[in-house]
């Protein structure tokens, strides 16, 4: 068995089928083919149900998926322990983070935790949208991701497999630019005649899966009309202050705005969508240095 057909194997599983699978790794789709099917003889029983189509899981592959995927994670931290260590850098911690918390809650939370820490750290921060980030800490290239949490909303980390503590809060506030009256250009909720202009997030982000289980589960009707969609918040509040439709952005990008004035509130507090900001970590073992920092921050380290 070789680690490629396992890396083979997950790229299938996350793109939904070969020939995308097959141009993520650089590879033909008859030679990725080949190697799904060599994989499958070594584990014994068929990964995937293939139609003409569609591509699924078999029961047997849901479950090796899991093995797929902590095999790659427990290669990876091992070898980049052992690289840390040999070039004298054991202290490095390595985090992903989603774009808005990298910029607005990491730097100054990072600076209460390091003022309580009993030994150095090396840190090395990547930003990316929610997809990206999951990916990362699967594939063991991270091992701490910083986000937001909203029960509601989906996940691709399985709780089997990794773990988060809570270590701050923030809110989704629904704004939008002001008229010359300083009441808001777009309000909630909308009509189904009327719909509102809305600059939306993409579905990989992860304020957008926020926001669309909130809306799903916990917000009252609304009639949207999207008119810009990213997955960057920041870029969604310089939409909205453009005035481009309502938005949900978090508190902490949008408070100054709104105390300037350049943003309004588009609906009451009802409108609101409470999130927490959690630090997750995969459940094997980690580096000597992580454990610890783990074992520093979720034992009771400062939090926003």
């Amino acid at each position: 068995m070789e680690v490629a057909w396992l890396e083979d194997f997950l790229a299938v599983v996350a793109h939904g089928g070969f020939s995308r699978a097959a141009e993520n790794r650089n590879i033909t789709q008859p030679a990725l083919s080949r190697r799904i099917r060599s994989l499958e003889d070594w584990v014994g029983t068929p990964l995937f149900h293939r139609t003409t189509h569609t591509v699924e899981l078999t029961a047997a592959g849901e479950s090796f998926q899991v093995t797929a995927e902590e095999t790659l994670r427990r290669l990876a931290s091992g070898r980049d322990e052992a690289r840390e260590v040999a070039q004298g850098h054991a202290e490095l911690l390595r985090f992903a983070a989603t774009n808005a918390l990298s910029l607005t809650f990491f730097p100054a939370w990072l600076r209460r935790v390091e003022a309580t820490l009993p030994f150095n750290i090396n840190v090395q921060m990547v930003a990316n949208h929610m997809e990206i980030c999951e990916r990362m800490m699967i594939q063991g290239q991270s091992q701490f991701l910083l986000c937001h949490h909203y029960p509601a909303a989906s996940t691709l980390l399985a709780p089997a497999q990794f773990r988060s503590v809570h270590i701050g809060d923030d809110m989704l506030v629904p704004v939008s630019a002001p008229d010359g009256n300083g009441r808001p250009l777009h309000t909630l909720p909308g009509r189904a005649d009327a719909p509102v202009a809305y600059v939306a997030y993409r579905p990989e982000s992860g304020m957008g899966r926020i926001v669309a289980a909130a809306l799903e589960t916990a917000l009252p009707p609304t009639h949207l009309k999207p008119t810009f969609t990213s997955h960057l918040a920041k870029l969604l509040v310089t939409m909205a202050l453009d005035g481009r439709g309502l938005g949900w952005s978090p508190q902490s990008l949008v408070a100054e705005h709104l105390e300037r004035g350049e943003l309004v509130r588009a609906g009451d507090a009802g409108w609101d969508i409470p999130m927490e900001i959690h630090l997750y970590r995969s459940r094997a073992r980690q580096s000597a240095v992580a454990e610890k920092f783990w074992s520093h921050v979720a034992g009771g380290a400062p939090t926003a």
